[in-house]
C-alpha cells in the first residue's frame, strides 16, 4: 500500500524521535563523545548513521561521529563504495575503509558468519583506538537481540544477549546500540522511504548459518502472538528466580554426563 509524502515524513520523524528517546533513556551519547559507526552498507547501519547525524541537531552538547567500512576480500559481499562516500559526505561524517583477508577455515567449530563478523569487529576496535573514539555504535535492532538471546540459550546454555551499551577493554571503549528498541520492519520501511540501495552482491553465506535458522524459528513464534517479539526482548527484566532450576556446578556437570 502506497503512503503519501506527508505520511512518509511523519514516519521518519517518529523513528528518529524513538531512537532519540532510547539514546536519552539509556544515556548512550554524552558530551564530547567520539563515536565510530560500523558501516556495513546494509539498511541497519545506513539508518543508524543518518539518525545519529540527525540527532546532532537535538542533543544539547557536542559529540563527534566517524564511520568505518570493513571489506573482507575473500568473502563475496559487495556494496556500492561510491554511494557510501557520498552518503557520508552529505552528512559531514568522515568515512574510513579497510580491506582485509581472513582464514574462514581456521576454526571449523565456528561458523563462517561468526568468524567474518568477529574479524570485522576486531578491525572496528582497531579503528576506535586509531581515531581516539571512546564509543562504537552498531546497527542491531530488536530482532537481532532476540536471535542472539535464543542462540545463546539453545547452543550455549546461557542467558545473555545484546545490551544497549557495554564497556570493553577496561573501560577504554563502550559499545552502544541505539536502534535496539526498533523492530526490523520499521528499519526496512525507513530504508525504503530513504531509498537506500541494496547490496551489489549478497554474501553467499547469508542463509547458511545458525542465525538464519533461529530467525525462521522466531518468525513462527511471532505468528503465534503479535506481542511475542517485544515479550522475548523484555523477558530478561522479569526473571523469577524462585521458579528457575538454578543448579550448582556439580549438578550441572552430572547432567552433562
Amino acid at each position: 500500500m502506497k503512503i503519501s509524502n506527508k505520511e512518509k515524513t511523519k514516519f521518519i520523524v517518529n523513528v528518529n524521535k524513538s531512537v532519540g528517546r532510547t539514546i536519552q533513556q539509556q544515556q548512550l551519547i554524552e558530551k564530547d563523545d567520539h563515536i565510530l559507526i560500523g558501516l556495513s552498507g546494509g539498511k541497519d547501519s545506513l539508518a543508524l548513521l543518518e539518525i545519529l547525524a540527525n540527532r546532532r541537531k537535538y542533543i544539547p552538547y557536542n559529540f563527534q561521529l566517524s564511520a568505518a567500512h570493513i571489506n573482507i576480500k575473500n568473502v563475496l559481499y559487495e556494496i556500492d563504495n561510491s554511494y557510501l562516500i557520498n552518503f557520508c559526505k552529505k552528512l559531514n561524517i568522515p568515512l574510513y575503509f579497510k580491506k582485509i583477508e581472513i582464514d574462514l577455515n581456521k576454526d571449523p567449530k565456528k561458523g563462517t558468519c561468526f568468524i567474518c563478523s568477529w574479524q570485522r569487529r576486531k578491525e572496528l576496535f582497531t579503528f576506535t583506538k586509531k581515531l581516539k573514539c571512546n564509543k562504537l555504535a552498531l546497527g542491531h535492532h530488536l530482532e537481532d537481540a532476540n536471535e542472539t538471546f535464543l542462540i545463546n540459550m539453545i547452543y550455549h546454555g546461557s542467558i545473555s544477549g545484546m545490551p544497549y551499551k557495554l564497556k570493553m577493554f577496561n573501560g577504554r571503549l563502550e559499545l552502544i546500540r541505539p536502534l535496539l528498541d526498533q523492530r526490523e520492519d520499521k528499519i526496512k520501511q525507513y530504508a525504503q522511504i530513504k531509498k537506500y540501495p541494496n547490496e551489489k552482491l549478497i554474501c553467499p553465506y547469508e542463509d547458511k548459518n545458525k542465525r538464519n535458522e533461529i530467525r525462521q524459528l522466531l518468525n513462527k513464534i511471532y505468528k503465534l502472538n503479535p506481542d511475542s517479539g517485544i515479550n522475548i526482548f523484555r523477558s530478561p527484566n522479569k526473571i523469577f528466580e524462585e521458579y528457575l532450576p538454578l543448579l550448582n556446578k556439580n549438578h550441572i556437570d552430572s547432567i552433562k554426563n
